[in-house]
C-alpha cells in the first residue's frame, strides 16, 4: 500500500510580511497531482492543518477546496489535529465528511478506532492520534503523570490492544503530533517544548509498522519506521537549508518500509547573509541570492545609514534585518530576543528565578512549581477552547 505522509500545512500563516496563501494553494495543487502521478492509496496529514485555532476565512476556503479535490480523487485521507488547530472546529462534520473518504481524527477518545483500508495483502489500520494536551487527557487515559510521554504511551497502549484483537497480519500506521527525542527543531515551531520532559522517546511507537509524525518542520527520519514529513513550506529563516518534501511510503505485505521523498514547490528560495553592508552590496558571490527572500545580519561597527533601503536596491525581497556589530564585547549586551532564542518557557522562568535571587539556579521543588504553573495555563487554555 502506498501513501503520502505530509503535515504542518499551517494554512493562514505568513512568512514575515509575505502572505503565503498563494504558495499554500500551489502546494495543494502539487499534492493532488502527486496523488495521481504516484497512484497513491491514501493521504496522511499529521496535524497543524491551520496555523491558529480560529483561522482566517481564505485559509478555511483553501482547506475546503483541498478536501473536495482529495475526495474527488477517490483516495482516502486521514487527518489529525495538531497543537495549532482547534480540534473541535477541525472535527466539525467529521462523521459526514468521513462518508466522502476524508477521515478526521480530532477526538483523543477515538484514538483506538482506526480507519481500515485493504490491499491485496490484507488490512492496514490507520490510527489517528490528535495532539494530546497532557493536563486535559491524563485522567481520560489513566496516565501515570502529566507529561507528553505518559499520555502518548497510554494512548499507544490502547492502539496496541486494538491491533492485537485484529486479524493476524494486519499492518498498522499511527499519525501523531509531538516532539520525539532525536528530532531537530527550527524557529517556526511553537507551543510544544523541544526538550526535557516534553520530548517522547521513539520507542513509544513500538509495535506499529509506521509512525507518521507532525510538529517539527524539517523532514527527518528518527528511525526507519518513525519519520517527520516536515512542513511543505518554510516558515522561518532557520529553515533556509531545508529541502521541503513529503514522504511517499510503500508499506509491504509484511510491514516492510520503502520511503521516497517527493519535493514540494518552493515559492522563493531563502538566504541568510551576514557581513558589512558595503560587502553585501558589492560582493559578486551574492548575485545568486538577488531573487531570494533575505535575512541580513549587518556586522558594521557603527549602524549604517538607511540600511534596509540600500539592501533592497540589490536584494528587493529582503524581509529581515538584524545588527551584530564586529568587536562587540560579549558582556551580556546581546538583545533580549537573542538571549531568549531557543529557550523554553520553563527555562526562561528558571533563569528569572536565578536572576532575582542574585545567583543560584532554581531547585527541583521550584522547577516543579513552575512546571505545574505552565501546565495549568495550557490546560486552562484548552478548557476554554473546548467550551467555546
Amino acid at each position: 500500500m502506498k501513501f503520502l505522509h505530509t503535515s504542518d500545512w499551517h494554512l493562514g500563516r505568513s512568512f514575515h510580511r509575505v502572505n503565503m496563501l498563494g504558495a499554500q494553494a500551489a502546494f495543494v495543487d502539487h499534492l493532488v497531482e502527486a496523488v495521481r502521478e504516484h497512484e497513491v492509496d491514501a493521504v496522511l496529514v499529521a496535524g497543524d492543518v491551520y496555523d491558529r485555532a480560529v483561522p482566517p476565512l481564505p485559509a478555511v476556503e483553501l482547506y475546503d477546496r483541498a478536501l473536495h479535490r482529495l475526495a474527488d480523487l477517490g483516495v482516502p485521507t486521514v487527518m489529525i489535529s495538531g497543537n495549532h488547530d482547534s480540534a473541535r472546529r477541525l472535527g466539525v462534520g467529521a462523521g459526514l465528511i468521513g462518508r466522502a473518504g476524508i477521515h478526521l481524527r480530532t477526538d483523543p477518545a477515538g484514538c483506538a478506532d482506526p480507519v481500515v483500508l485493504a490491499d491485496v495483502h490484507g488490512d492496514v489500520a490507520f490510527y489517528g492520534l490528535p495532539y494530546l494536551e497532557p493536563a486535559l487527557v491524563k485522567d481520560a487515559f489513566a496516565a501515570e503523570k502529566v507529561s507528553h510521554e505518559a499520555v502518548l504511551g497510554a494512548a499507544m497502549d490502547r492502539i496496541r490492544a486494538d491491533l492485537a484483537g485484529r486479524a493476524p497480519g494486519t499492518r498498522s500506521v499511527v499519525l501523531a503530533h509531538a516532539f520525539v527525542t532525536g528530532g531537530h527543531s527550527s524557529d517556526s515551531e511553537r507551543d510544544i517544548a523541544v526538550g526535557g520532559v516534553e520530548a517522547v522517546p521513539a520507542s513509544v511507537f513500538d509495535g506499529v509498522d509506521y509512525a507518521a509524525l507532525g510538529h517539527l518542520h524539517g523532514c527527518q527520519t528518527i528511525n526507519e519506521r518513525v519519520r517527520y514529513s516536515g512542513s511543505p513550506l518554510a516558515y522561518s529563516f532557520s529553515e533556509a537549508t531545508h529541502r521541503k518534501t513529503m514522504w511517499l511510503i510503500d508499506l509491504g505485505p509484511a510491514g516492510e518500509i520503502t520511503a521516497e521523498r517527493i519535493d514540494t514547490p518552493v515559492p522563493r528560495p531563502l538566504a541568510r547573509l551576514r557581513g558589512r553592508l558595503e560587502d553585501l552590496l558589492e560582493d559578486p558571490a551574492h548575485t545568486a541570492y538577488e531573487d531570494s527572500w533575505i535575512e541580513a545580519t549587518l556586522t558594521d561597527p557603527a549602524r549604517p545609514e538607511d540600511p534596509m533601503a540600500r539592501l533592497a536596491a540589490r536584494f528587493p525581497h529582503t524581509l529581515s534585518l538584524a545588527f551584530d556589530p564586529e568587536g562587540r564585547d560579549e558582556d551580556g549586551k546581546a538583545s533580549y530576543a537573542q538571549r531568549l532564542k531557543g529557550r523554553s518557557d520553563q527555562e526562561i522562568a528558571e533563569d528569572f528565578v536565578a536572576h532575582v535571587r542574585g545567583g543560584g539556579s532554581a531547585d527541583e521543588a521550584e522547577r516543579a512549581v513552575l512546571r505545574g504553573a505552565f501546565e495549568a495555563v495550557r490546560a486552562e487554555d484548552g478548557r476554554q477552547e473546548v467550551g467555546r
